[in-house]
């Protein structure tokens, strides 16, 4: 195997910040992980005692965007009293802006744009809100459709970054998922490859990206799991009646292990050989810790066979996530 065009930090666990840095977010109870309120001033506090947390567990990736509120400016208000041996590698992603106004209820949340004008902005922005370059700059959500990966000005863009030393990487959703990275890893600039890394959707719900990402792990990319809990479907606070028979087969097997479903979730990503990092998006410390159980799962062959009993068809597993509540 190619050495990674990114080395990413021990353990192989990082924090996200989606559910952090804005008041609405479409996990699974999210609103009640905030009991001091959803003003910007509790959410910096709350945003900045989960960051703490995650140091002293001993996490050393944190992943942000500009369209999760200030989650920047929340990270870059923390990292700012801390020395730079004492900072976390840092990942952030253009490409949609914030729009809901601090609103849960807001019409629209955020606004997909990938133009070169966008990026030339929101990377100014994410610069001035941290303090410093990211080390990791994503297109956020980029697929077939948007036609960034066509886009020559963008890439170009996106390879001037490269050559500054900024590792790129793209995340992807949906469907077609795998389509979308094949093509990703087709991109050249000045004769190599754009992307270093690739962050992607998984879950024991819906794993149909995995053969895709063991392709560009083979080909040198890191590979960063998201949404590994399925946006809260894979936690205790599932009781869709919908998805009981899912929760009592993964309870089997988390019962074996003595840990809960969130980390037989993640302990079953970190158990393929692809993977580099899984991003916990914890809202509480107890849902961090509870997550990092993780890191002490070790599955048998009967383990692997229940929980990938448990995948949905992918076009049913996004009209489920389509349809969650922003709360």
């Amino acid at each position: 195997m190619p050495e990674k065009r990114l080395t990413l930090p021990r353990p192989r666990v990082g924090l996200g910040l989606a559910a952090l840095g804005r008041p609405g977010y479409i996990n699974l109870g999210h609103g009640e992980d905030m009991p001091d309120g959803r003003d910007v001033e509790a959410m910096r506090a709350h945003c900045h005692a989960m960051l703490e947390s995650a140091w002293r567990h001993g996490l050393r990736y944190v992943d942000a965007a500009r369209s999760y509120g200030r989650a920047e400016a929340f990270l870059g208000d923390w990292l700012a009293h801390r020395s730079a041996d004492e900072r976390p590698t840092v990942g952030s992603k253009w490409g949609y802006t914030y729009t809901a106004g601090w609103q849960v209820d807001a019409e629209v949340h955020e606004v997909k744009e990938h133009s070169l004008e966008v990026l030339d902005r929101q990377w100014d922005e994410t610069v001035e809100a941290l303090g410093f370059a990211p080390a990791l700059y994503q297109i956020h959500s980029a697929t077939l459709d948007s036609g960034v990966l066509e886009n020559g000005s963008v890439l170009e863009g996106l390879g001037e970054l490269r050559d500054q030393g900024v590792a790129i990487g793209l995340t992807t959703s949906g469907a077609a998922q795998a389509e979308t990275l094949a093509r990703a890893m087709e991109v050249e600039i000045d004769g190599r490859p754009l992307f270093d890394a690739v962050q992607a959707t998984a879950n024991l719900l819906e794993p149909s990206v995995l053969g895709q990402l063991e392709q560009a792990s083979q080909a040198g990319m890191a590979v960063i799991i998201k949404e590994a809990v399925a946006n809260g479907r894979l936690t205790a606070r599932n009781d869709r009646p919908e998805d009981a028979g899912v929760m009592d087969a993964l309870d089997a097997v988390a019962g074996r292990h003595g840990v809960g479903r969130d980390a037989m979730a993640i302990g079953w990503l970190l158990d393929q050989a692809c993977v580099d990092m899984v991003l916990s998006g914890a809202g509480n410390e107890a849902q961090l810790a509870s997550n990092l159980g993780a890191l002490d799962v070790t599955l048998a062959p009967v383990d692997r066979e229940a929980l990938a009993s448990l995948a949905e068809r992918p076009a049913s597993y996004w009209a489920t996530r389509g349809g969650l509540d922003w709360n």
